[in-house]
């Protein structure tokens, strides 16, 4: 598989503070990789290093192959595009004015693409009007359309919903997957409304404390939705090593209470505890999805 981006114990350190400690992630290349992760886990240090706005501090990581160390990496970051935090625009600009200046700053000599590009982020027709009138949503087309200036085939964005109105975030989300789609761009997407995240992301990836804490696709996310059984069992003594033996995820909720992530067999359940000399008092089936996936890998500890 091709990756766009990938890291190995990226570090950054802040005095005596990490923001960032030995992180390993990949993002494949034309996903959708959603960075879920509560305020301060290290998200945006994340997205800043990778831009190159920000040197790390240990570890490594490379963007299509090619290490941050190497002499090409300018060259090969020129296919990433890039909406960090908030968009950078001129307020008493238009839209086209802004692209035309983000032109001038690539080096491009020809204009040709900008009405292309408004198309594209559906602001075609603002024509003259300036940028300091227009809506959050507005502004945030406008963002990716400056980052969709340098023709990348890699687009990392940071909490690209924040703040929008319902309206703004369906045009954000059908902009994102047209782009992931027809022109088979890979996004980088931080977010904590789960939720959205949800409805775009192929890949997930779950930070805490400044690292990566699990990798997992949206499929086999999938998989685990509405497949989460609560347990109930006489003893707990030898729980975890039999459910060790089962062979899926699962976590301890207190001393004889387990939930078991996956698709499994009671009777077969029933056989592995009862070797374990551990009875099954009760089961409990539930939905889950991706707010409960998270809180349940968490452990609860904060909000995304």
């Amino acid at each position: 598989m091709e990756y766009c981006l990938t890291t190995y114990n990226l570090s950054k350190k802040y005095k005596k503070l990490f923001a960032l400690k030995d992180l390993t992630m990949s993002v494949p290349k034309g996903s959708i990789y959603g960075l879920i992760g509560k305020n301060g886990a290290g998200k945006t240090t994340l997205i800043r290093i990778i831009c190159g706005l920000q040197l790390p501090s240990g570890g490594s990581y490379s963007l299509y192959g090619v290490p941050y160390t190497d002499k090409s990496i300018s060259l090969i970051r020129s296919r990433m595009g890039a909406v960090v935090e908030t968009p950078s625009l001129f307020d008493n600009m238009s839209a086209s004015d802004n692209l035309k200046h983000q032109f001038t700053l690539l080096g491009k000599t020809s204009y040709d693409d900008i009405s292309n590009l408004l198309e594209t982020v559906s602001l075609a027709n603002t024509g003259k009007q300036k940028v300091k009138n227009f809506s959050l949503g507005m502004k945030q087309r406008l963002g990716i359309a400056m980052a969709l200036a340098g023709n990348p085939d890699f687009i990392v964005l940071d909490e690209p919903v924040n703040g929008l109105d319902p309206q703004g975030i369906v045009e954000i989300r059908e902009l994102i997957l047209s782009l992931n789609r027809n022109q088979n761009i890979t996004f980088l997407i931080s977010s904590h409304i789960l939720e959205e995240l949800s409805k775009l992301a192929t890949h997930y990836g779950f930070m805490d404390g400044g690292a990566i804490v699990k990798e997992i696709s949206a499929a086999e996310l999938e998989q685990l939705y509405s497949k989460k059984i609560t347990i109930v069992v006489d003893c707990s003594a030898n729980l975890a090593p039999a459910l060790d033996e089962v062979g899926l995820e699962y976590k301890l909720l207190a001393d004889n209470r387990a939930e078991i992530y996956g698709d499994i067999q009671v009777s077969m359940l029933c056989n592995t505890l009862a070797c374990h000399g551990i009875n099954l008092l009760k089961v409990n089936e539930s939905d889950e999805n991706l707010e409960g996936y998270y809180i349940n890998l968490l452990g609860g500890r904060g909000n995304a």
